[in-house]
């Protein structure tokens, strides 16, 4: 689709044959003052379907490019003007009459090139030089911009969703294209960086020499264990987490024999019939009251611009363990979940955990964590945060314990929680604040209602 405004000439955004009615500038092959040939591609373009290449109908010097890359143009609108004539600009040239007419215009098949001209066409990716130069009409050697990346509109979606920057994925798919698969190694390779990052300061800095690492003596009958993947992610998070968040742990022994039997009676309720309750369920169900109570608490340290993130959802993650160790997967904005929805969630993730197919992205843009050391019978313990996180939930075993109870003393379901949490964002106060909502909510579940 072009227009001729005397000797330049107008290329607009032509149909592409799809029923769409814009189309994305992924790449501009041209630049101002760059000469261009009829049937030279001058840009990439991507629709909903597909990405294609844009090849130009007339021969010239690019005068003007009218969009910038990334940006959405409607078909017909114009992209790029021509100077069709630019020996008319150079000393003593004779300007051409305004009323010459335009040569013949040529029928732009788009991604396919135009009808055949005689004309120079753009050599294939293979066929082009490797040293770093472009092609005559192209911008000089070191001056190309940088490559967009192919991949199709759910693929840039799924990469956009796990924070996944396109342009560090290597691409494995047709023509260099960026496939789902490449975006998920992507996301899991991020988690493992996630951990090694920042702990860069820390190994960074000079230690004293007894304090350096020495390689740890073999002596008959011992052996040595490799340590890789999750495992050495979890290491290297716990490292890194001790010696750049300022931990601090509060404790509470709170009597949940409410809680515990709320939690038999709905076990038995036809509605939940399928769904693993427990009291764990129920900590996690007062954890999200206490947040959303104090929403302070759900935030990041941004140690870059010195700044407190306070996030909008709660993505709340549970310790599991796994075949290849320790791994924190979450559940997204868990505080806008049912109790069934967020009962459904957690099982999810404790059964791909188990079988070691965690999905990478579970793993990351976790909150506030849940861990149940009451599953290995023991009582109390002081939880470490995962990087980026602000606080984590040590919940210990539920045991008869004997209490003061309507003036008596007699045996209770008694449990000990334990709240880490980082103090560059959470005082003292706003911490304690949090952990006595928590066992508030335990030792009268009926405040789920009242409170929630």
């Amino acid at each position: 689709m072009t227009k001729t405004t005397q000797r330049f000439r107008e290329f607009a955004m032509p149909d592409v044959g799809e029923g769409l009615a814009e189309a994305e500038i992924l790449k501009w092959y041209v630049r101002v003052g760059d000469a261009v040939v009829d049937g030279q591609p001058v840009c990439e373009v991507e629709t909903a379907k597909a990405a294609v290449e844009l090849p130009i109908p007339f021969t010239g010097v690019v005068s003007e490019l009218r969009h910038p890359e990334g940006s959405t143009v409607d078909v017909g609108a114009v992209i790029i003007l021509v100077d069709t004539a630019p020996a008319a600009t150079a000393p003593g040239a004779d300007a051409p009459a305004a009323d010459a007419p335009a040569p013949a215009r040529q029928p732009v098949l788009v991604g396919y090139g135009v009808a055949p001209s005689g004309t120079a066409r753009r050599r294939p990716q293979a066929e082009r030089p490797q040293d770093g130069r472009r092609p005559a009409g192209g911008a000089p050697a070191g001056t190309a911009r940088p490559e967009r990346p192919r991949a199709k509109p759910p693929v840039r979606k799924l990469a956009k969703d796990l924070g996944i920057d396109l342009r560090t994925v290597p691409p494995t798919g047709v023509h260099g294209t960026v496939s789902r698969e490449d975006v998920r190694a992507a996301a899991e390779a991020a988690v493992t960086a996630a951990a090694t990052a920042v702990t860069t300061a820390v190994e960074a800095a000079p230690a004293a020499p007894a304090a350096r690492a020495q390689a740890v003596p073999v002596a008959p009958g011992d052996r040595r264990v490799p340590v890789t993947g999750a495992r050495l992610a979890a290491a290297r998070a716990a490292v890194a987490s001790a010696f750049t968040a300022p931990h601090v742990t509060e404790f509470a022994t709170v009597d949940v024999t409410r809680t515990v039997k709320l939690a038999d009676r709905m076990r038995r309720d036809p509605e939940l019939a399928g769904l693993r309750v427990t009291p764990l369920l129920l900590v996690v169900r007062a954890l999200l009251t206490a947040v959303r109570r104090h929403p302070e608490i759900n935030a990041a340290w941004d140690e870059e611009r010195q700044e407190i993130v306070h996030r909008r959802a709660v993505n709340l993650g549970l310790v599991l363990g796994s075949p290849d160790g320790q791994v924190v997967p979450n559940v997204k904005d868990a505080q806008a979940r049912t109790l069934p929805e967020l009962a459904g969630a957690l099982e999810e993730l404790a059964e791909a955990a188990r079988e070691g197919r965690t999905d990478p992205a579970d793993l990351l843009g976790g909150t506030v964590t849940v861990s149940d050391l009451g599953a290995f019978g023991v009582d109390t313990g002081t939880p470490i945060l995962s990087p980026g996180e602000s606080a984590v939930l040590a919940v210990g075993a539920i045991r008869l314990r004997p209490r003061v109870h309507k003036g008596a003393v007699v045996p209770r379901q008694v449990v000990t929680l334990a709240l880490s949490f980082d103090h560059r964002l959470v005082d003292g106060e706003l911490g304690s604040r949090v952990l006595a909502d928590v066992a508030a909510v335990l030792e009268h579940p009926k405040r789920l209602i009242t409170w929630g």
